[in-house]
C-alpha cells in the first residue's frame, strides 16, 4: 500500500500540531481562559477572580494563576500593606489572545445554539 500523503505534508502537518499542542499547554484546561477574561475584565484581587468564576476552587485558582504568570499572561503584584494587598492584571503579552478569545466566543454561541437551539 502506497502513502498517499507526500512527506512535506506530513511535516507541515506535525509541524502545526506542534505549535498547537504548544498553545493548548499554555490555555487549555476548565479555568485559563475564564482566568483569563476575568482579569482582562477588570477583576484584580484573588477573591474578585474567584467570586467571578462560577464553581472555581480557591486550590484550583492558585495553580492556575501561577501557571498564567509563568507564561507571562498575567503579572503578580504584592503591595506591602496591612493587610498585604495582591493584585493579579493583564499583561500586553495577554491581549495577543484576543481574537483567540472572540473566535472561541463566537464558536461557542454558535454551537450552543446548534446544539440546545438556544
Amino acid at each position: 500500500m502506497t502513502d498517499q500523503f507526500p512527506e512535506s505534508t506530513k511535516n507541515e502537518c506535525l509541524a502545526r500540531m506542534l505549535t498547537v499542542r504548544d498553545a493548548l499547554d499554555v490555555i487549555s484546561g476548565k479555568w485559563k481562559i475564564l482566568i483569563i477574561i476575568s482579569i482582562m475584565s477588570g477583576h484584580k484581587r484573588f477573591r474578585e477572580i474567584e467570586r467571578s468564576i462560577p464553581k472555581i476552587s480557591s486550590k484550583v485558582l492558585a495553580k492556575e494563576l501561577k501557571d498564567l504568570e509563568e507564561h507571562q499572561l498575567i503579572k503578580r503584584t504584592v503591595y506591602d500593606e496591612s493587610p498585604v494587598l495582591v493584585e493579579y492584571t493583564a499583561t500586553d503579552y495577554v491581549f495577543t489572545l484576543e481574537k483567540v478569545i472572540e473566535e472561541l466566543h463566537n464558536w461557542g454561541a454558535n454551537h450552543r445554539k446548534k446544539i440546545l437551539g438556544k
